[in-house]
């Protein structure tokens, strides 16, 4: 899903240099000083490469994975401050080894910017990475930065796998519970309010409405959710960042299985139909965005019958033998689904 409400962008601050008059030395400098270690971080940020010692908790599979961002295409520096913008590329990629059933521990960045780009615009997506990466029990160990006409951040994630093997998306099995986390539709009701209130700032907004906006900005992902789901016995799962239908036919597809969805285990909550009312479209278009609204890394799982729902998640239908697919009320789901890039 697209572009990330307030008024980020402030006007030029004539005694903070730009990325271009700064260098790239003193920039990487800025930026290195504010990332904390961690143990298994041998040697971190500032040389030729970082070193980890994954022994001891971190033993065991490693899981990889990795995001971009793209300024005009995912996030608008009028929209999104800085530090939004790096909670949200160390999120999308924790949401993945999360979906893997693993845990993240480091995460490298890339960070492609015009010369004009204000040093402490990096500094503040720093902030950001290090924020998230706290969240998530993480650290940044290094990366790169170059110049571009558009700003471009690319995360590298790692992580280690929970279990004794990685939750796939090609596992599921008919007579299994479809489940999800928390939140859907969630960002796709801030991106609406966004593009409809775009000159308002956050705290204008009732405070249910200000948490869509805010939520959209800076996701914030069940990382555990996907450890408990691996270590109670989940078949597959994955994280919706592209609509929950969308990824659930990721799912259907790749284990050749229906997943059939319970509209009404999918309702809108009181906030989007807030969000709904305050746009004046109707709670059908607030329920197209749980079905559809992509953004939110939530995490969809389908469990065995026999095995525990972890109480982070909630069913929401069953997996069926047929033509893969996604089914919603007993019927073939029809329409896009979810986001799509170059669309």
């Amino acid at each position: 899903m697209g572009i990330s409400l307030g008024t980020a962008r402030d006007e030029p601050d004539r005694n903070d240099p730009s990325i271009g008059t700064l260098g790239e030395d003193s920039l990487v400098a800025g930026v290195l000083d504010r990332y904390p270690s961690a143990p298994w971080l041998t040697v971190g940020p500032g040389d030729d490469a970082a070193v980890l010692d994954l022994t001891g908790p971190l033993a065991g599979p490693v899981v990889a994975c990795t995001d971009t961002l793209v300024e005009g295409q995912d996030f608008r520096r009028d929209w999104s401050t800085a530090r939004d913008i790096g909670i949200k590329v160390a999120a999308q990629n924790f949401a993945d080894v999360a979906a893997m059933g693993g845990r993240p521990h480091t995460l490298l960045v890339s960070l492609t910017t015009p010369a004009d780009v204000p040093a402490s615009w990096a500094n503040e997506m720093a902030d950001g990475l290090v924020a998230e990466c706290a969240r998530a029990g993480a650290v940044v160990a290094g990366g790169d930065v170059s110049a571009g006409s558009e700003i471009v951040v690319t995360g590298t994630a790692l992580g280690t796998l929970a279990g004794p093997r990685a939750v796939l998306r090609s596992q599921a099995r008919a007579g299994d519970v479809v489940a999800v986390t928390e939140g859907s539709g969630r960002s796709a009701a801030g991106w609406a309010l966004l593009r409809a209130f775009g000159g308002v700032a956050v705290g204008d907004l009732e405070p249910a409405l200000s948490a869509l906006v805010r939520e959209h900005r800076a996701p914030v992902p069940p990382y555990e959710a996907g450890v408990e789901a691996a270590l109670a016995g989940a078949n597959a799962m994955i994280d919706t960042s592209d609509g929950l239908v969308r990824d659930a036919a990721r799912i259907a597809h790749a284990s050749g299985v229906v997943l059939d969805l319970d509209p009404t285990a999918l309702a809108p909550t009181p906030d989007l139909l807030s969000a709904a009312s305050a746009l004046g479209i109707s709670a059908q278009e607030a329920q197209d965005w749980v079905l559809t609204g992509g953004e939110d890394h939530a995490l969809l799982a389908c469990f065995p019958p026999s095995a525990p729902v972890p109480p982070s998640f909630r069913a929401i239908g069953v997996v069926r033998d047929g033509e893969p697919g996604v089914w919603v009320d007993g019927r073939p789901f029809s329409g896009e689904g979810g986001w799509r890039h170059w669309s």
